[in-house]
Order: structure tokens, then C-alpha cells, then sequence
């Protein structure tokens, strides 16, 4: 008699237990399904933004492209450091964001910002070798005269040379038709603040070891780390010329007008870094042009050629929507021989 109570107690714990189990299973599964819904809903909303970013991103830089077609209209023969082109953009609201959020009435961030740069106020690194596969004298003295500027060994020049020339003899440089609206787009890409690094295409190169092989290769150079590749380069020479030093698809002039007074002073065969500066204060009041070319003190002329037109810009932009942020890199050529300085981005490139 005792025991049967005993038995229908056990059974009724034995289903409470079973009831409290299957509660937590359908519980578990329940928020598992509500966990992955709303890590679904995230993944669309973050793939969204990123789109609007890159839509944004997208205007920006037509914008920029107006901004340098029309300096090109204004000032066909010279290219100032105190032009339009060169205002920075603060860090602005975007209007039609704002609507929306007044509409929806949510907080909904959206800003945008970039600045404009002149890729011919840096020493062009393709200039080194000429389009026959051979280093150029006067380019090699004038990086020399670069890097002594910049308190790094010259030693090296001769060895980033040769880098580019045997990547000019592997493959030769193409040339660019008249007009070409091409885009190469480049991911991943590091970058500074100023715009000089993930600065370069891969057009010229360095050179490395082939696998398997032991010979070596060229490599595109692409960016001042590129120049690691070089014996004799280290990772400190690196950083003190990544604001000095580019690479362009095609071979350039620096522009005196805008660049700095340690670029300048290598132009020069003897010129010190002060008295470079000195005309770097001249050129605010008057600067150089065709008519009024660049000289010296002593009335002496740059070794190399220069440009006093800038036909390569580095535009810089950031978009931030919301909780998505993208910054790019991109290169706009201006067509020289073309009389409204039509313009085409010649790549793209994501931090």
C-alpha cells in the first residue's frame, strides 16, 4: 500500500522534469531562431549602408573630378598650390541623410569629407628608368640628391633604379590613349593621412625572388613598401620618404609649384634644403609658369625638366553612415591634350 504512492510520486517528478526539459529545449530553439534573424537583419543593414557608403563615396569623387576639370578650364598652364582643388572638405552633414532622419524620425549620422592632393608634387619613382629599359643619369642624381635631402643614404638610388628598369625590360609600360576613361580598382590598400601611402599602380616594379626558381622576377611596384624589396632599403628609409616619393603609371615632371622645398632642392645640382624653402615662399607671392620659368638664386635652371601643370591628383575621401565608415585612395588623371581637361580615374583603391 505504501509503495504505490511512492511509484505515482516518482512518475509525476519524472514529467515534471521531462516538461521543464522540453520547455528549455523549445526555449533554446526559439531564441536561437531569434538570434539568427536578428543576426540576418544586421548582416542586410550593414550590406546596405556599405552600399549607400560607396554610392556616396561614388559622388565625391565626381565632384572632385569637377573641381579639377574646371581648374583645368581656368588655368590651363599652371597648376597652384593655393588653387580650388587644393581646399580641403571639412567634415560635413549630408542634407539628404538629415530628411531622412526627420523623416523617420531616427538618429541617422552621415558625413563626408576629403581633400584633394597634387601626385606631381612627389618625385615620380617611374622616372628613374627610361622607356628603352635603361636608368636615366639625370633622374638617378636627382633622387640621390633626394634622399641626402631627406638624411638617407644615396647608396640606394642605384639599386631602386635598377628595380625599374628590369621591371621596364619585363614588361614595358603601356601607353595610355588619348581620352582613356580605364579603372582599375585596388582593395585592401593602406593608407596615411596625407595620401602617400597606397600611392602608386602597378605599372613599374621591384624585384623578387621566383618561386622555385632562384631568378629574379619583377614585382609591380605599387607602394613605398614596395621599395623593401630593394637591397639595402629599410623600413626607416620607407617611412621618411613615403611623403616625398609616388609612383605613376607613366613617367612625370614634378610640378615646382607645389612641391616641397626637399623635392625642390633636388632639382638643383647644388641647392640646400633652406635655400629651396626660400622659394617656396616666393612661389605664394608669384608662381612659376612658362613665361616666368624656375630658377636659382644665381639664375640657374632645374638638371631635370619640370611641369608647371599638373595633369595627376590623389583624392582622398571618407563617408561616414551611421555605423559604416570607408575611406579611399584615388588617382584622377587629366587628359593634357584635351581643351575641356576632361578627367578619368585611373584606380581606385579601399582602406
Amino acid at each position: 500500500m505504501s509503495a504505490r504512492p511512492l511509484r505515482h510520486a516518482r512518475q509525476r517528478g519524472v514529467a515534471v522534469v521531462t516538461a521543464l526539459l522540453l520547455t528549455t529545449l523549445a526555449v533554446t530553439i526559439v531564441a536561437s531562431l531569434f538570434w539568427q534573424q536578428q543576426v540576418q537583419v544586421r548582416s542586410m543593414e550593414n550590406q546596405r549602408l556599405h552600399l549607400q557608403t560607396r554610392w556616396v563615396l561614388r559622388g565625391a569623387l565626381d565632384w572632385a573630378r569637377l573641381i579639377l576639370q574646371q581648374e583645368g578650364r581656368d588655368s590651363r598652364d599652371i597648376t597652384r598650390e593655393d588653387g580650388v582643388w587644393a581646399t580641403p572638405l571639412a567634415e560635413t552633414r549630408l542634407d539628404q541623410y538629415l530628411e531622412r532622419e526627420r523623416q523617420n524620425n531616427e538618429s541617422y549620422d552621415a558625413t563626408l569629407s576629403g581633400q584633394i592632393f597634387d601626385a606631381q608634387a612627389r618625385y615620380n619613382l617611374a622616372n628613374l628608368a627610361s622607356a628603352n629599359g635603361t636608368v636615366d643619369p639625370v633622374q638617378l642624381a636627382v633622387f640621390q640628391r633626394l634622399l641626402r635631402n631627406l638624411q638617407l643614404s644615396d647608396s640606394m638610388a642605384q639599386g631602386v633604379a635598377d628595380a625599374v628598369k628590369r621591371a621596364y625590360q619585363a614588361t614595358p609600360p603601356p601607353v595610355a590613349p588619348q581620352g582613356a576613361t580605364g579603372t582599375e580598382t585596388v582593395i585592401g590598400t593602406p593608407g596615411t593621412a596625407d595620401g602617400t601611402k597606397g600611392v602608386g599602380t602597378p605599372v613599374r616594379g621591384t624585384t623578387g625572388t621566383g618561386a622555385g626558381s632562384g631568378s629574379a622576377t619583377p614585382l609591380a611596384m605599387i607602394r613605398a613598401e614596395d621599395l623593401l624589396a630593394v637591397a639595402g632599403v629599410t623600413q626607416q628609409a620607407v617611412e621618411r620618404l613615403r611623403e616625398f616619393v609616388i609612383v605613376l603609371p607613366v613617367g612625370t615632371q614634378v610640378n615646382p609649384n607645389t612641391a616641397k622645398a626637399e623635392v625642390l632642392a633636388a632639382l638643383f645640382e647644388t641647392m640646400s634644403v633652406s635655400e629651396a624653402q626660400s622659394l617656396v615662399v616666393q612661389r605664394k607671392r608669384s608662381p612659376w609658369s612658362q613665361a616666368n620659368g624656375l630658377k636659382s638664386a644665381g639664375g640657374i635652371g632645374p638638371v631635370a625638366p619640370v611641369a608647371y601643370r599638373s595633369d595627376n591628383f590623389l583624392v582622398q575621401s571618407q563617408v561616414r553612415l551611421e555605423r559604416a565608415a570607408l575611406e579611399t585612395w584615388s588617382l584622377i588623371r587629366r587628359d593634357p591634350h584635351d581643351q575641356g581637361s576632361r578627367t578619368a580615374p585611373v584606380w581606385i583603391r579601399e582602406l
